[in-house]
């Protein structure tokens, strides 16, 4: 009989523990409302942080000034994997950050055409990567160069001269 109950109370043991842990560990009322004031305005909206973490891409005026003004920054906020073949063989991965330099009001224009940009940047770099452009010292200038001017030709087919530059935020090569 006694085994019966066992299993019955380590269960009633173990919910009451989980309730006292999470009584415990919950924030006081002046925490929680300090923490509400933090990720909304007075008027009930996001804040601009809370609703940068939710875009896909997160987006930046710059302040230098080329031409007809300013620049707005967007960050495509997933990296590029890149694989590097070589004998029918994974010989390493490379990842890439890109972010674009574009004039002012283009993020929803942007965000609209994602999908299809990526897909084309991606194209671009597994060319580049199959022509050995990943290969010995791959971060010289004068290959970046060149696969900058790729992906800017592939992004303005999709967004025009509204794209001035695509940067590379940062690349890495881990070999298998």
């Amino acid at each position: 009989m006694i085994k019966k109950l066992i299993p019955f109370i380590f269960l009633l043991l173990g919910l009451g523990g989980g309730i006292a842990t999470g009584l415990i560990l919950a924030p006081s009322a002046k925490e929680a409302e300090a923490g509400d004031k933090t990720t909304s305005d007075p008027k009930g909206k996001k804040s601009e942080e809370k609703a940068s973490k939710s875009e896909p891409l997160k987006a930046g005026k710059g302040d230098k000034k080329e031409g007809s003004g300013a620049y707005e920054y967007l960050k495509l906020t997933k990296q590029f994997v890149i694989p590097v073949v070589e004998s029918d063989r994974i010989a390493a991965l490379v990842t890439m950050s890109l972010s674009l330099e574009v004039t002012p009001g283009m993020t929803e224009s942007l965000y609209a055409v994602e999908p299809k940009l990526r897909d084309r940047f991606l194209q671009v770099l597994f060319d580049h990567a199959n022509t050995g452009g990943f290969d010995g010292n791959f971060t010289q200038s004068d290959n970046l160069d060149v696969l900058r001017k790729a992906l800017l030709g592939e992004a303005r087919k999709d967004l025009g001269d509204d794209v001035s530059k695509v940067l590379i935020m940062s690349v890495s090569r881990q070999d298998t």
